[in-house]
């Protein structure tokens, strides 16, 4: 009977269906491949679940709403800006979508494994590891008011509460605030699809 070593460290790499192993704890841009990342956000669940609808609502869904939201705000920024909104949560396809709370009970080594992933998957896309400055501040501002109103339209948020965690949103054009107040999850095929496409727009 061979006994298991003390020593040997357990398994920190995930098999994606496009048969890549990414290593969680040292992850290579070469194992990063964007199916895999759209089919896995298209299956997890923003707000732990906890949405109306008949589908859930996806990082996927939500991805495309910030990067449409960064795009309203800054429509004459360089194109790396919208990749970048549209990737920002890209770690969660092997991570999943830990909910804020739960990420600052985890503390900073929690946000240090993050900011690893999503430098590698930046680097495997044509982005800088680190982004500017500006960039972070502009999908920082973007992912507030998507929160903001998935919280009213989706997960069950007064508008007073949701402006009391996530701001008021400003600065949107009439068009977006239409679509934004009008959300409605889908089926997690076709979420993967969206976020595909629009990230093949993107990258050309």
């Amino acid at each position: 009977m061979n006994a298991v070593s003390k020593t040997q460290l357990p398994r920190a790499w995930q098999r994606m269906l496009s048969g890549r192993r990414l290593d969680l704890l040292d992850p290579s841009p070469l194992d990063i491949e964007i199916e895999d990342i759209a089919h896995g956000l298209a299956r997890v669940a923003r707000w732990n679940g906890q949405t109306l609808g008949d589908h859930t609502f996806s990082v996927a869904e939500h991805s495309l709403l910030v990067e449409a939201i960064a795009q309203d705000l800054a429509p004459s920024g360089p194109a790396p800006h919208q990749l970048a909104a549209l990737l920002h949560d890209a770690p969660e396809y092997v991570i999943g979508d830990l909910i804020s709370p739960f990420k600052a009970a985890l503390s900073l080594d929690y946000k240090t494994f993050e900011a690893r992933l999503l430098g590698a998957i930046h680097v495997r896309f044509g982005l800088p590891a680190a982004l500017p400055e500006e960039t972070n501040d502009l999908i920082k501002r973007a992912d507030k008011i998507a929160a903001y109103y998935e919280a009213v339209g989706l997960a069950g948020f007064s508008q007073a509460e949701a402006r009391k965690f996530f701001g008021q949103p400003k600065g949107l054009s009439p068009t977006l605030v239409k679509a934004l107040t009008d959300l409605r999850p889908v089926p997690a095929s076709e979420g993967e699809k969206g976020f595909l496409k629009r990230f093949h727009e993107l990258a050309r």
